[in-house]
């Protein structure tokens, strides 16, 4: 009999040998034709589907924690993973076990299979993931579901699914090979998870994406929810361990909230959280009370975002790989460096070769003593003698260190760190790649 986790390995190979996720085919009909062949498990549980371009499985997370809250049994969908494809299936707040993963795969092959022989180009990594994730919620007999959108939205294929609350977090640039060259073009496409009939809770815009998901809403006839409506009644409070929040939503108070993540960027996800839960559950006649969102705001984890792998010094872990997430990220680290108690920061940066690393090494130039370039394992990764190159005319060479091995790199930062006089943290980014690999070195796992 063969063991669950050489079971999964057999699995996970068989869907890393399809159409990788970095390759997209704009259409729904595959997907559709797929779960249509599967009995359209996605029309069977309520769903909150959220797309934008950063903070996106930071909110998920919270949501899922929110309803779960409440005393609903949820299911989340995120991506990309971090260690373990069994990460993105999420079930009652744990990823999918090992040999449920084997028996939902096993149930959805021979559809995959049929499809693939009348299709030119099997069906993709993610396009059977998101089959996978519907198939396994309904199994799980759950409540609600909460899916995040894998790249864009019109396209994207966890969009067969029809949100009953559709939530945009904040729109940037990214991907624009595929979703266009500016905010508005991205927003249009990202829209298109709004429903006709459903709840479009958004968070702020840049104006021109703001219009644009506004327009599809009026031609949908979706309901807007302005979470701009929401508010801190009180400034955020850094702890070593997160922040507490005092928050308005919906004309009433939710004091005293602790949110065991760092960065006020978590703050305004949190705030978008709340309010889209308090929107759902307001279709469903009911509302969010503050003794809800205490309890689910306080067993949020959101790993590889600023997520703190180590004490002394700290090592801190993020995922962040395009620039407006490299800021955001640079900013929550100025807020929390009193808090964490150092004063300077080394960085292990390792990236893709398709991203602006450019931009990158500018968002990270204010705060950044050193950076270590290194290089992850990917086949798209970005060698480090070629980060290094690109990172010294904007740093200069006293501020570079090349140590391809990340977990050399790792090494090398802690020791760069290591001044009891001048107390630093590690920053391990630039990639979900880097990011995963970080935590299993710092956490051994």
């Amino acid at each position: 009999m063969t063991h669950p986790a050489d079971r999964l390995a057999e699995i996970e190979k068989a869907l890393v040998a399809r159409w990788p996720e970095s390759r997209i085919d704009p259409s729904l009909d595959r997907i559709a034709a797929l779960t249509d062949r599967l009995g359209n498990p996605q029309r069977a549980v309520p769903a909150v589907h959220i797309t934008g371009t950063n903070g996106k499985t930071s909110t998920a997370r919270m949501i899922d924690a929110l309803l779960r809250a409440t005393g609903r049994r949820t299911g989340r969908y995120t991506s990309p993973h971090l260690q373990s494809v069994r990460e993105r299936i999420v079930l009652d707040g744990e990823p999918i076990g090992e040999a449920e993963f084997a028996e939902v795969y096993d149930l959805v092959l021979p559809e995959v299979e049929a499809l693939d022989r009348t299709l030119p180009i099997p069906l993709s990594f993610f396009e059977v993931m998101t089959a996978m994730a519907y198939v396994a919620f309904v199994r799980a007999g759950l409540d609600t579901v909460v899916i995040e959108v894998g790249m864009g939205g019109t396209w994207d294929a966890t969009n067969v699914v029809d949100g009953r609350v559709a939530v945009v977090t904040p729109i940037s640039l990214d991907h624009t090979e595929y979703l266009g060259p500016d905010v508005a073009t991205i927003a249009r496409e990202k829209a298109g998870i709004i429903k006709p009939g459903a709840l479009a809770v958004l968070a702020g815009q840049p104006e021109d994406a703001e219009r644009s998901l506004r327009a599809h809403a009026d031609v949908v006839g979706a309901e807007v929810v302005d979470a701009r409506l929401s508010y801190h009644r009180a400034v955020p409070t850094s702890r070593p361990d997160g922040q507490m929040l005092h928050l308005s939503v919906g004309g009433r108070d939710f004091p005293g909230l602790f949110l065991p993540l760092l960065g006020r960027y978590q703050a305004e996800n949190a705030l978008v959280a709340v309010t889209a839960v308090d929107t759902f559950l307001r279709a469903e006649g009911d509302r969010l009370t503050a003794e809800q969102a205490r309890r689910g705001l306080a067993r949020v984890t959101a790993p590889g975002r600023l997520e703190k792998v180590r004490d002394v010094p700290p090592v801190l872990v993020d995922a962040s790989h395009n620039p407006a997430g490299m800021e955001v990220t640079v900013r929550g680290l100025c807020e929390s460096f009193e808090a964490l108690q150092v004063e300077r920061l080394v960085v292990v940066l390792a990236v893709l070769r398709d991203k602006d690393a450019d931009g990158l090494i500018r968002a990270l130039d204010p705060v950044a003593s050193v950076v270590v370039a290194a290089q992850n394992e990917s086949p798209r990764a970005l060698p480090a003698v070629e980060l290094a190159a690109l990172i010294t005319p904007i740093l200069g060479h006293g501020r570079v260190v090349v140590e391809p091995r990340l977990d050399d790199a790792i090494e090398t930062a802690l020791r760069l760190a290591s001044d009891p006089y001048d107390r630093a943290a590690v920053l391990v980014t630039g990639s979900v790649v880097t990011a995963g690999a970080a935590r299993s070195i710092a956490l051994g796992s």
